[in-house]
C-alpha cells in the first residue's frame, strides 16, 4: 500500500510543481520558480519510489494522465481557462485509459 502513497503523492507534488510553473510567470517571479523546482524533484523522487512496486508504464501512465486531468481541472478553476463539453470529455478519457492501464496491469 505504501507503493500507492508514494504514486499519488508523485501526482500531487507534480501538479503543484506545475500550478507554481504558472505562477513564476516564466521564472520572472523567483519564490514560485524555486518552488517548482523543488516540486518538480520531490515528485520525481516519490516516483522512483513508487517504480519499487509497480510497472514503469502503468506509473507513468498514471503519474502523467492523472496529473494531465487534474491540471486541466485546476486551469479552469484557478486560472479561468475555457471549460467546454470536449474538454471535460476528454478529461475522462485520459482518466479511462489510466485505469484500463490499471486493470490490465499485474500489480492491481
Amino acid at each position: 500500500m505504501q507503493h500507492w502513497f508514494f504514486l499519488i503523492s508523485a501526482i500531487l507534488l507534480e501538479v503543484a510543481g506545475t500550478t507554481a510553473m504558472k505562477f513564476s510567470e516564466g521564472f520572472t517571479k523567483i519564490v514560485p520558480s524555486i518552488l517548482m523546482a523543488v516540486l518538480f524533484l520531490s515528485s520525481l523522487a516519490m516516483l522512483t519510489l513508487a517504480l519499487k512496486k509497480f510497472e514503469i508504464g502503468m506509473a507513468y501512465a498514471i503519474w502523467s494522465g492523472l496529473g494531465t486531468a487534474l491540471i486541466a481541472v485546476l486551469g479552469i478553476y484557478l486560472f479561468n481557462e475555457t471549460a467546454s463539453l470536449m474538454k471535460f470529455f476528454s478529461i475522462l478519457l485520459i482518466i479511462a485509459g489510466v485505469v484500463g492501464l490499471h486493470l490490465s496491469g499485474a500489480n492491481h
